[in-house]
């Protein structure tokens, strides 16, 4: 197990804070930030880092589980695995679509330009590519 990158969750946030969890780690594991066979911390451990219930960091070790990330495994903790890029269903970029919205929403509700908004997601995409072509 290596040292886990600071991840940090807002417990005033409206989102709960094992999707915060999940998130960050998901960030993490897009970036290429774990190795495959790379072990997470254990749930009991980085709960008590985070301030927040095991069961918490559990129900997002478990997301990512769920989403191909990692294997769950009793004694062996949380290992990264290697995940398939599975193809995005109608359904899959609908969701996309509305939490895109609703994440401009938030933006303009902040305050933030829309030009702001665009270069941000343009950032972001360019980012996704380089990391791809990094990769091969």
């Amino acid at each position: 197990m290596g040292t886990l990158p600071t991840i940090r969750i807002n417990l005033d946030s409206s989102e709960p804070a094992y999707r915060q969890i999940a998130g960050a780690l998901r960030t993490l594991l897009v970036d290429g930030t774990f190795a495959v066979g790379y072990q997470l911390p254990p749930v009991r451990q980085l709960a008590t880092d985070l301030g927040v219930h095991h069961n918490t960091v559990a129900q997002a070790y478990h997301i990512l589980a769920d989403e191909g990330w990692l294997t769950l495994r009793r004694r062996h903790g949380a290992v990264v695995i290697e995940r398939c890029s599975p193809k995005p269903t109608p359904e899959v970029r609908s969701a996309f679509l509305r939490r895109l919205r609703e994440l401009g929403a938030e933006a303009k509700a902040a305050g933030l330009a829309p030009d702001v908004v665009a270069d941000t997601m343009r950032a972001v995409a360019r980012h996704f590519v380089e990391r791809r072509l990094a990769r091969g």
